[in-house]
């Protein structure tokens, strides 16, 4: 037994690529990752303000029958906040009325303010609507899809 000898152990095998252009693949994908991840953590904290609003509408919506005779000022004042957290107060704070409504329209990319539902927030702050359930709802629903939908 005296007479064997060991067995050479090979090199440990290293854990950097051997080639230059996978070392740079390498690099060029944890890049992509780092940015994608920012711009995924970016986009959150810039739509807090959406998922307050939506936040909002849903406790809004919670309020019982006899309550919801406000609603619609409570819709107007809802949408006017979420507008003022996107939109820079300089453009919305003059507007009320018609060209509030034309904003909204412009800002979601329809026309459903001006010529539907939406047309009662034009004076809903004045507390001179009267709206049935039905138009409190559809008022709701285009609310909602506004908060999710409109374009900054």
């Amino acid at each position: 037994m005296a007479g064997l000898i060991d067995i050479p152990l090979p090199q440990p095998v290293s854990l950097l690529p051997a080639t230059w252009a996978s070392r740079i693949a390498i690099l060029l994908v944890a890049a992509g990752i780092v940015v994608a991840a920012w711009r995924l953590l970016h986009r959150f904290r810039a739509n807090r303000y959406r998922r307050a609003a939506l936040a909002e509408l849903d406790r809004l919506q919670q309020m019982p029958s006899a309550v919801q005779d406000g609603m619609a000022a409570s819709l107007a004042l809802l949408v006017r906040r979420t507008a003022l957290d996107a939109f820079p107060r300089e453009t919305i704070a003059p507007l009320v009325g018609a060209p509030w409504l034309a904003f909204l329209d412009r800002s979601y990319g329809g026309h459903e303010f001006s010529e539907g539902a939406g047309r009662l927030l034009a004076n809903a702050s004045y507390g001179r609507t009267t709206a049935d359930a039905d138009e409190l709802r559809s008022l709701q629903d285009l609310v909602r899809r506004w908060i999710r939908g409109h374009h900054v």
